[in-house]
């Protein structure tokens, strides 16, 4: 592969949707920005920098690159969210609804990086993927769809950074991130009532043949730092920080009479009969912590850990405004996550059969944001989780590596006892069967 040809991948990656289901808890994707770190379960992922994808966990990591490095590659996961009801209290016409089948869904997310040395001291490079992603979607209708029947979440991250190597022993790295999100929410709606001033300013649900639909976007910076010290000659730890993220989301939120999802085609006459109006949202994408460190306890054996802080208490709850029409100023819906913040620990291990084959495992254990059964959603039916992860190496070149990464997610029942009986929204009552498969493959080379 000439360097044109890398290039040119930049762009074509972009072209691809950036969309997928979580993976991590909540909706934050990290085993997805490498097949290398997952198939370490993302043991070790401040402290490796084996290939250019340290730009996303720790861009101080640059300075054990060579001079010139890309990798490139993508993930796919699959997802598995089955309820099964015990006592769910809907509204009267979802009465004869189905437990909605498997939310989950196969998603796949791709990312690429580059560094370059400046000199023997000073690297750049440009990371871009997708650090956030959700997506479930239940067959309808179900019991639970005036809470949610859809909802989809994608991001994409680009993120140009820099490091410098201080010392024989201390790297530093920084960089900026310009992300962009896009949302859309679909669930059951009630009929509107011809009295606008009558008209409540939560639109309830239940009725047969409606949709309420929100689409929301926007993009906004943020930032990252890490730092990186060589311990001795076998010895590596590694510190890393990425920044929250405020978006003022903007867009449109509509009830379509016949069940269509609102779009821009018919959005206008929604609006002008009082239908359908802008909407807002502001939300704080959480920052993350991670420790790492490496050891080569023999010219085979390498042990990796990771200890992660996710702070995600920064969405206590989404607010949805209306920006425009009747009810302009007015609250649509509010979305009671009460997220709490979350650690992650993983500890792996990777095994050097020759120069052109390692074999990698890990573990993980994953924690929930999610409080508990009162304030989990239909659209987010996340748990505790733990990752079995495994994957291979292949070195056809000293300049080249093939990675290929796979994991296991097991997951805990997850209970729901969520009451939105006062909102017109039902009372969705018992447990999710969860569980997650994830396979990446990633190519990297030097030139």
């Amino acid at each position: 592969m000439n360097k044109n040809m890398t290039l040119r991948l930049i762009p074509a990656l972009l072209a691809v949707a950036f969309s997928g289901a979580a993976s991590a808890s909540g909706f934050q994707l990290l085993g997805e920005q490498s097949a290398s770190t997952l198939g370490n379960a993302g043991a070790g992922s401040a402290a490796v920098a084996e290939n250019a994808s340290t730009i996303f966990y720790n861009p101080a990591g640059m300075t054990q690159l060579r001079d010139r490095e890309v990798s490139f590659g993508g993930t796919l996961v699959k997802t598995n969210f089955e309820f099964n009801n015990n006592g769910s209290v809907i509204p009267g016409v979802l009465g004869a609804a189905g437990d909605g089948g498997n939310g989950g869904n196969l998603g796949f997310v791709p990312n690429a990086y580059m560094s370059w040395a400046l000199n023997k001291d000073w690297y750049v490079g440009l990371g871009i993927g997708a650090p956030f992603g959700l997506k479930t979607d239940y067959d309808q209708p179900w019991k639970g769809g005036a809470q949610s029947d859809k909802f989809d979440l994608k991001t994409i991250n680009i993120n140009p950074s820099i490091a410098w190597r201080a010392t024989e022993w201390m790297s530093l790295g920084a960089g900026v991130s310009w992300q962009k999100v896009d949302a859309k929410y679909v669930r059951a709606a009630a009929a509107l009532p011809t009295n606008l001033a009558a008209r409540p300013p939560v639109i309830s649900s239940g009725y047969a043949g409606s949709t309420v639909t929100l689409d929301l976007d926007d993009s906004a910076w943020g930032w990252n730092v890490g730092a990186l010290f060589n311990i001795g000659t076998a010895t590596k730890v590694g510190v890393s920080y990425r920044s929250t993220i405020k978006y003022e989301t903007t867009g449109n939120i509509g009830i379509g009479g016949d069940g269509t999802p609102i779009t821009a085609a018919t959005a206008a006459g929604l609006v002008a009969s009082g239908r359908a109006s802008d909407a807002s949202a502001s939300i704080k994408m959480p920052d993350t912590f991670i420790l790492s460190a490496t050891h080569q306890l023999t010219n085979q054996w390498e042990l990796l850990g990771d200890i992660s802080w996710t702070g995600w208490s920064s969405i206590p709850k989404v607010d949805i405004m209306r920006t425009s029409g009747p009810l302009n100023g007015q609250e649509a819906q509010v979305l009671d996550t009460e997220f709490r913040d979350a650690w992650r620990f993983a500890v792996g291990a990777n095994y050097k059969i020759d120069d052109a084959w390692k074999i990698r495992m890990g573990l993980a254990y994953d924690q929930t944001p999610v409080k508990g059964a009162s304030t989990r959603l239909t659209s987010l039916p996340d748990n505790n989780r733990v990752w079995f992860s495994a994957g291979f190496q292949w070195k056809p070149s000293k300049e080249s590596a093939l990675d290929v990464g796979a994991a296991y997610l097991y997951l805990q029942d997850a209970d729901i006892n969520n009451n939105q009986l006062a909102q017109g929204r039902g009372w969705v009552k018992g447990s999710y069967d969860d569980s997650a498969w994830l396979l990446g493959a990633q190519y990297s080379m030097a030139f």
